[in-house]
């Protein structure tokens, strides 16, 4: 597949997570379903287009397919180290839904291991300062293709 645009880990990950229904599928296993059956209800996905965002996510090694049961065979979806890796990239995108598109109380909140409930927050790893637009400079740009 020939790349237009330019090169950029935002539009890569899209390909993988882009879609409205594997980002539902995602909130859903990070809640702790695991069942297709129970995903599907709570995204109110089709069940062939959750089948096939399921996969993709399988595929890509977001999530993986574990049996839970042999007659008939069952499975359960969980998130690898790449999957648990996008909580904190779904709870910016919750935050920001909250703040900007649902009107009234947020539909869902999270209580910290602190106590307090989560206000999802991006900081730099190396001083601990909130990221904000002014404060950033991009260093290096991937290539734009034609």
């Amino acid at each position: 597949m020939v790349r237009r645009g330019r090169e950029c880990s935002v539009a890569e990950a899209l390909e993988v997570v882009g879609e409205r229904w594997s980002l539902l599928a995602l909130r859903e296993i990070m809640l702790g379903e695991r069942r297709f059956n129970q995903i599907a209800e709570n995204t109110g996905a089709s069940r062939d287009i959750l089948a096939a965002r399921l996969r993709k996510l399988v595929d890509a090694g977001v999530l993986e397919k574990v049996q839970y049961e042999a007659h008939p065979p069952r499975h359960e979806y969980h998130p690898t180290e790449a999957g648990r890796a996008l909580q904190p990239i779904l709870l910016g995108l919750m935050a920001w839904g909250d703040k900007y598109v649902h009107q009234g109380e947020p539909p869902t909140l999270w209580r910290h291991a602190c106590g307090e409930v989560l206000e999802p927050a991006t900081v730099c790893a190396h001083c601990g300062e909130p990221v904000n637009a002014s404060g950033l400079r991009a260093i290096r740009l991937g290539a734009v293709h034609a």
